[in-house]
């Protein structure tokens, strides 16, 4: 699948790796992790430092190590041992590696998809905290969720979608949180059914 994006020209990318290149990153649902694999390895993973001379380079596994524990103490997350499986990782530490990956590798706009969906309230404010650390350090995030209350909290400006239509944009001070939240719920549907379930019920008593 490509990706248009329109800036002052045209680009059409045809990987993600493409799209990292110029500064565009994105955290998949699946993470794209694999579990088995070290956390340094899923680190780097296809964009791995080598070493040696040409045509005989090898992976540089100290510095590798060293480059991914570092980076992952910089979001508070102690990585004892970087050799050690991803899958022995919790939740929220696995989002922030893929998170902090896409930064270290150059992404200046990162695209989040649904980062908290399956976090417990403890793993989903270490990803939430990081969000923001992220921008503080001026990147630019897009955060895409269905919970209003992770939202809400780290968001400057918010964009609703109904069945991929866009409800229009809010700054924040323009909009609460309540409003927001009957928005992402379909507050208008469920009033219209409220009525109608009401007036199902007023016939069927008649």
């Amino acid at each position: 699948m490509k990706v248009r994006l329109f800036l002052r020209t045209k680009i059409i990318f045809d990987s993600p790796r493409d799209a990292l290149d110029i500064g565009i990153g994105t955290v998949y649902q699946d993470l794209a992790l694999v579990s088995l694999m070290s956390v340094t390895r899923n680190f780097f993973m296809g964009r791995e430092p080598q070493k040696g001379i040409p045509f005989f380079k090898t992976f540089d596994v100290e510095k590798a190590n060293k480059i991914a524990a570092e980076r992952m103490g910089q979001i508070g997350i102690d990585v004892r041992d970087p050799s050690q499986a991803v899958g022995t990782m919790s939740g929220g530490e696995r989002q922030c590696l893929a998170i902090s990956r896409a930064i270290y590798f150059g992404a200046k706009v990162l695209v989040l998809d649904e980062p908290t969906s399956a976090l417990g309230v403890h793993q989903a404010s270490m990803v939430l905290k990081y969000i923001v650390k992220a921008a503080s350090e001026g990147l630019a995030v897009i955060l895409i969720t269905h919970n209003v209350h992770h939202a809400y909290p780290v968001g400057n400006s918010f964009t609703v979608l109904n069945r991929g239509r866009s409800m229009g944009t809010f700054q924040k001070k323009d909009i609460s949180r309540e409003k927001l939240l009957s928005m992402m719920a379909g507050g208008e549907e469920l009033d219209k059914l409220e009525v109608e379930l009401k007036e199902m019920d007023r016939v069927a008593r008649t």
